[in-house]
């Protein structure tokens, strides 16, 4: 297949999945706003438009019809409903998939009625919506008038012989972490407090771990100082360590120093939990908020636990409870790894998006008959 993606060219996930689509035999061509050459496989060409900020996702719309008239793709795949999906829609070529990854039809629908009318539009326009997480394509039928939608459900996944289990060495502390964007969204704020009331109960003769924890946070972000500032305010700054941003091949590293994974987002847009599904493929039982897609990747009780959102006591009630029971711990670590290369083993999932273009395509070209 011939397949005009257009995307973030700066988002690990566009990276991932066309790389691994032309790594199949695929003619894949990245048209972006975002420009950026790293990362990517050489053989795939990269189409940069002229114009960037919100503005380009109109007055790019005659550009990417050139290049489409030029490159005739078998299929193009806008990914986020917004500002790609707006210029899919605008270009009027077909067919068209769109994949939605949260925020786009989580958020920005409910900004206003006009933003909410441009998300439906360019929803049931396409030819076939493509949603990462289960939850997400309900909320895209039921919330944004889809329920006639070609939906089809093609999970970000997890690549499970990068993303291993390996059994954990003797150590003095007991480490909890997460691997996230230093962002409001994410409940950063949220863990912080968590483990400064789980770290207090350890203090206590009544009990708690019977080791000392450390807070491991990795990612960069804008909430970067503020919540430096928090660990400060609540005494845990010297237990706590803020790496910044890494690598995404240096993640699995990071993973194993871990004894447990938190994700504890405030809002329905983690439509997925990729870092989640990581951390579960890495053998770590996981706490997890009940926000968007995260309990979708987490059998409650199972591989993890899960607790309400905005909520640090619950938080660190999870945490003492997985802290002083290694046996638990590893338990749950192995039921995440067997869930994981059941569900969410990436290649499976790009599988299911290359059946997904297949079907669209071929329905695409009976129509035309």
């Amino acid at each position: 297949m011939r397949i005009a993606f257009l995307a973030n060219a700066r988002s690990i996930h566009t990276k991932r999945w066309v790389n691994e689509l032309s790594a199949r035999g695929h003619e894949i061509h990245l048209i972006t706003q975002h420009g950026e050459k790293m990362g990517y496989n050489e053989k795939i060409p990269i189409h940069v438009l002229p114009f960037g900020s919100a503005k380009g996702y109109v007055l790019n719309a005659w550009t990417l019809r050139r290049i489409l008239s030029k490159l005739k793709p078998d299929l193009l795949n806008a990914h986020y409903a917004s500002g790609y999906g707006t210029l899919a829609t605008l270009s009027g070529f077909r067919p068209r998939a769109i994949s939605v990854w949260g925020a786009d039809v989580f958020d920005f629908p409910f900004r206003s009625f006009l933003c909410w009318k441009l998300i439906v539009c360019n929803l049931q326009r396409a030819d076939a919506v493509l949603s990462t997480s289960e939850v997400m394509a309900r909320h895209v039928e039921t919330k944004l008038s889809c329920a006639d939608c070609d939906l089809t459900v093609t999970p970000f996944g997890v690549d499970v012989s990068m993303f291993t289990s390996h059994p954990k060495a003797p150590k003095d502390e007991i480490v909890i972490g997460t691997v996230k964007t230093l962002d409001k969204k994410y409940g950063i704020d949220v863990l912080i407090k968590a483990f400064a009331l789980a770290n207090k109960k350890n203090d206590l003769p009544s009990g708690g771990c019977s080791r000392p924890m450390r807070l491991v946070i990795v990612g960069g972000g804008p909430e970067r100082e503020r919540l430096i500032a928090l660990a400060y305010e609540l005494g845990i700054r010297e237990m706590t360590t803020f790496v910044g941003d890494i690598d995404h091949k240096d993640v699995p590293s990071f993973l194993k120093q871990m004894d447990i994974f938190v994700a504890v987002s405030r809002l329905d847009s983690e439509s997925f939990g990729v870092s989640v599904v990581e951390a579960s493929a890495c053998g770590l039982p996981v706490i997890v908020s009940r926000v968007g897609g995260l309990p979708e990747v987490v059998s409650e009780g199972g591989s993890g636990l899960i607790v309400p959102k905005n909520d640090e006591e619950a938080t660190a009630a999870a945490i003492t409870r997985l802290a002083d029971d290694p046996s638990l711990r590893e338990e749950m670590g192995k039921k995440g790894r067997q869930m994981m290369m059941e569900k969410y083993d990436w290649r499976e999932n790009v599988t299911t998006m290359e059946k997904a273009y297949h079907r669209i395509i071929e329905k695409r070209c009976m129509t035309c008959r």
